[in-house]
């Protein structure tokens, strides 16, 4: 007997989609939307929090931080998805025919665009917010682009491959950390392994330590492909063990967090390492994203309107990231170049989501009518 409260699909004509995975990509990309409206429109992010050099330190205000802490489900949520979609894309695609070598060679040129994409219209749509300076900037684009070329080397590998992968790139990444912390590092270290500064380059997403992400992701889709119905249910305790397991590491304070915590208080406890992701911070989002997949993914939830909006942004993620930079950066420049209060800002965030929905929603339609081989279904 059917689960009653079983995950709901969605069809098109590759295949089917998993509802509650693009409710989940919406949920991520409109969060992520917050944390580049506050840097573009209140113009009040602090230092990222990098393994090394300064940590943003809030002084007790609630307000940024949350505002902030929010958004960083974002980064692992969008490289856990993108290896669940390459095997799930994989899985459909050869249903229909498609050879393992076409599939391959599609999954690396998707890679190779969103690494176009970064230098190009990303990084330019920063600095016509002002918001970066003339350096090569290394950011999300980049290292899903690179984390995409590499899964289409690792999809088929089988699951228990993926998973112990995965876990021994999130352990080295910080075992490779160097402790004398910034220095002027060669560009392929900082595209690669290290996030940091050098000579007209500024790294945040180097591709090894994100790809063990990813890795997590390719073994849950592929769990999917083999029981869906058992894998959608392992959300709810695999993501409380991963809040229980991020709460266990932070007491410790010590391997698994990079950097010990900054304040004794709740901000400081909250606040981990993500450039590159510490454990304790992968723990924490991860958990907390997989829990908001599995909500999703009731009945009762799935069919509600909230969720419907996030399906629409998370069918069409890279026109809604390419687009919102654009948008929010010239909201930045109108409505006030030194910034707004945080109040504002959120306001002109949520304008700016509404604007973004008809033409997502425009988008998405016209992405489903192109054939499966269109890279606009890629867009």
């Amino acid at each position: 007997m059917k689960n009653r409260e079983n995950l709901i699909e969605s069809t098109n004509r590759a295949g089917s989609r998993i509802a509650s995975l693009d409710a989940w990509r919406g949920l991520i990309i409109v969060v992520m939307a917050l944390d580049h409206a506050n840097g573009l429109i209140a113009r009040g992010k602090l230092a990222p929090e990098m393994w090394a050099g300064p940590f943003p330190d809030y002084g007790g205000d609630w307000l940024a931080f949350l505002t902030r802490w929010i958004s960083h489900l974002a980064a692992p949520g969008f490289f856990f998805l993108m290896g669940a979609g390459a095997v799930l894309f994989a899985a459909s695609r050869e249903r229909a025919g498609w050879t393992r070598r076409r599939v391959s060679l599609q999954l690396a040129v998707r890679g190779g665009l969103l690494i176009a994409f970064q230098f190009t219209l990303e990084n330019a749509a920063w600095r016509h917010g002002n918001s970066l300076d003339d350096v090569a900037y290394v950011g999300v684009l980049f290292g899903l682009g690179g984390v995409l070329i590499a899964s289409a080397a690792l999809i088929r590998l089988p699951m228990a491959a993926l998973l112990t992968g995965s876990i021994a790139l999130l352990l080295i990444t910080e075992w490779m950390l160097p402790g004398s912390g910034f220095v002027s590092y060669p560009v392929w270290k900082l595209m690669l392994v290290w996030p940091g500064f050098a000579d007209g380059w500024w790294s945040l997403y180097p591709i090894v330590p994100w790809l063990g992400v990813a890795g997590l992701g390719m073994a849950y889709a592929r769990w999917l492909t083999q029981n869906r119905n058992r894998a959608v249910a392992a959300t709810l305790p695999i993501g409380l063990a991963a809040l229980t397991g991020f709460i266990a590491l932070r007491v410790a304070d010590g391997f698994g967090n990079i950097r010990s915590r900054q304040t004794t208080d709740a901000i400081g406890f909250l606040n981990a390492v993500k450039y590159p992701p510490a454990i304790s911070f992968l723990l924490m989002t991860l958990g907390l994203g997989l829990l908001a997949a599995w909500v999703l993914s009731r009945r009762r939830v799935a069919g509600s309107p909230a969720a419907r909006v996030l399906m629409v942004y998370g069918r069409v993620l890279l026109f809604f990231y390419l687009t919102h930079l654009w948008l929010y950066a010239q909201m930045g420049l109108w409505i006030d170049r030194s910034g707004t209060s945080l109040g504002v800002m959120y306001f002109w965030w949520f304008v700016g989501l509404a604007a973004l929905y008809p033409a997502c929603w425009a988008y998405g339609r016209f992405k489903r009518s192109r054939p499966a081989g269109s890279l606009w279904r890629f867009l």
